[in-house]
């Protein structure tokens, strides 16, 4: 079965198609299961070695951009018999500039072809404050540790003011997108990111997709701990907001600075590096290697090196499962499954509160646009906000052993 998620960004649509691309993975169906991820930028076709036919993905793509026609796209997606998960963004849609009659027969396409789920938010005040900031990061997703802080230490250290402009036509893009999906889609499922992020693995696995399957596989029956506890190291080993203020400056280098730099690269060098055997012949390595490497010992250690010692402890115990998951993950990319792993999470609302200088701002121009846009979105209080901040807080940072119990 193909999967379409319709989405407007910052609404949970990317985790949610490369974890159903995964969790179709573990069990039988009698075709591949690809993810394309956005279908209006561009797709290739080639000779999948590994799967002894043709697959249409990004694996091969040299070219990102607006250059297929969507009757192009139809044909692409037509011309192979293998499983396809991917998402439709309306913001795309609306760059493209195709006339309504080159559309009409693209979705009628899609609507015969697809399941198709249309992702949502209940706070919509969160969501245009997600997508402000990513018009300043120019980051939809973040998917390793080095890109997240390299993309947001200085914004945690500085702060950001939003431009309310930007804010609200945020908020209005989302009102559109809604329309959007309504009026051209036949929709099967509505992914809540507020009500079904906690829940993922249930989400999926209550899916039409896993019907036929006789034993539905979890994420825990194959790496030894659950998806959301996954997910919450996952988010610990980028998580900048946990670190003391004094430390995001520098967060680099106190990272590197924990790590026995020689021996991590003896292990973990490419082939082609040169070989080392002590710190003053690292520091001698051509700047790209040098680079290059830092960047993947970052990764590998992560911000949760830094983090208090009674924090370690407590993800102490899911690293096994983690890593091995990882490890999976990484086979997928290479045999062109997915594109990339499961993003991580960038923010919380409690993080947001402190790195948006004019936080209070964007929550009277929101509820002011909710008054005339009742039917998307309700106006928020601060009480109301901290009460769901709390909420959050106590999902993301909860990785005791009751915990774990908890979310089985």
């Amino acid at each position: 079965m193909n999967v379409l998620i319709l989405t407007p960004d910052a609404v949970g649509s990317t985790l949610l198609q490369r974890m159903l691309t995964i969790y179709m993975q573990f069990h039988q169906f009698d075709r591949p299961v690809i993810n394309l991820h956005e279908l209006t930028n561009g797709l290739s076709k080639y000779y999948s070695p590994e799967f002894n036919q043709e697959i249409v993905s990004k694996h091969t793509l040299k070219k990102w951009g607006y250059y297929q026609s969507l009757q192009q796209v139809v044909e692409l997606l037509d011309s192979v018999n293998h499983y396809k998960t991917s998402r439709l963004a309306h913001y795309h849609i609306r760059r493209r500039g195709d006339t309504i009659a080159e559309q009409i027969p693209f979705y009628n396409y899609l609507n015969e072809n697809f399941l198709i789920i249309a992702c949502r938010r209940t706070n919509v005040f969160e969501h245009a404050l997600s997508m402000t900031l990513n018009k300043i990061t120019k980051k939809l997703n973040v998917y390793t540790a080095h890109e997240k802080v390299d993309t947001f230490y200085k914004m945690y250290q500085s702060g950001v003011t939003l431009d309310s402009d930007v804010f609200v036509n945020q908020l209005n893009a989302y009102r559109d997108y809604i329309s959007w999906s309504e009026q051209y889609f036949n929709i099967a499922k509505f992914f809540n990111y507020e009500q079904d992020i906690p829940q993922i693995e249930k989400f999926i696995l209550d899916l039409p997709v896993f019907g036929a399957q006789s034993n539905k596989i979890s994420w825990e029956s194959n790496f030894g701990i659950t998806f959301n506890s996954w997910n919450k190291m996952h988010y610990a080993n980028s998580d900048i907001g946990a670190l003391p203020e004094i430390l995001l400056p520098q967060i680099k280098t106190a990272l590197l600075n924990k790590v026995d730099l020689v021996a991590d690269y003896q292990k973990n060098a490419l082939p082609e590096w040169p070989a080392i055997e002590s710190i003053t012949e690292l520091e001698k390595l051509p700047a790209k290697i040098l680079e290059t490497f830092e960047m993947q010992a970052v990764e590998r250690n992560g911000i949760i090196s830094l983090l208090d010692a009674e924090r370690q402890q407590q993800l102490l115990p899911l690293k096994e499962g983690y890593d091995l998951a990882q490890q999976t993950i990484e086979q997928m990319i290479d045999l062109g499954i997915i594109m990339n792993g499961p993003p991580i999470k960038k923010q919380t609302m409690a993080d947001k509160q402190k790195i948006i200088k004019n936080f209070d701002q964007c929550l009277e121009i929101y509820n002011n646009w909710c008054y005339q846009n009742s039917n998307i979105s309700l106006p928020l209080t601060h009480q109301s906000i901290d009460l769901s901040v709390q909420k959050e807080q106590n999902f993301w940072h909860s990785i005791t052993s009751t915990a774990l119990i908890a979310e089985k």
